[in-house]
């Protein structure tokens, strides 16, 4: 798994052997099984992730139903608000698969910051695309129907269509179960 997070790093930076053996020191890896729930509403938080392998997903329970906002997979970082405000959570993480992640927290960051100021750099960088992301899949989703919300996830994440269960994917796009069913049967019917 080092080797993975490494090449991920090395697409923003490059890392010398001691830089290497600083992160390793840290003790950054864990093995996080299907159905853990990684931060509950009103828990507060220190930790940041990042999904070497494996999928997680932030929701929200209102009026006693699951509403996911975001899934994370594969080389995806996730810094939840209330560990830079230091507040309690206004949302669930879960893993829906087995997960291996790196989990790092402020404390760690600035340390490693401090020793080798590139990380910072990178770090800004990642934050930046994050934002500029989460920005455009905001946009898209305010303006866009459900079919074409379902159309962007078949053409940008198509993975999620096999890996996260119905109902979730069914949230997801801000549908109900049956919708996206009847939506699937529309689309394979305009296709025929």
């Amino acid at each position: 798994m080092q080797d993975i997070l490494f090449d991920f790093i090395s697409t923003y930076i490059s890392l010398t052997e001691d830089e290497k053996n600083a992160l390793l020191s840290l003790d950054l890896f864990r093995s996080v099984p299907k159905g853990t729930i990684l931060l509950k509403e009103g828990q507060k938080s220190q930790e940041s992730y990042f999904v070497l392998k494996g999928c997680i997903r932030i929701y929200y329970i209102i009026d006693g139903e699951e509403k996911t906002t975001a899934f994370y997979t594969e080389m995806d970082a996730l810094t939840p608000p209330c560990v830079i405000h230091n507040a309690p959570s206004e949302y669930f993480i879960s893993c829906i698969e087995d997960s291996i992640l790196t989990v790092s927290n402020l404390e760690m960051e600035a340390e490693i910051n401090s020793k080798f100021p590139k990380f910072e750099l990178m770090c800004r960088m990642l934050s930046e695309e994050l934002l500029a992301k989460q920005q455009i899949d905001f946009d898209a989703f305010k303006t866009s129907s459900p079919e074409q919300r379902y159309l962007n996830v078949l053409q940008n994440r198509p993975d999620l269509i096999q890996r996260v269960p119905q109902h979730q994917l069914a949230s997801f796009l801000g549908i109900k179960p049956q919708s996206l069913s009847r939506l699937r049967a529309r689309i394979v019917d305009k296709k025929s």
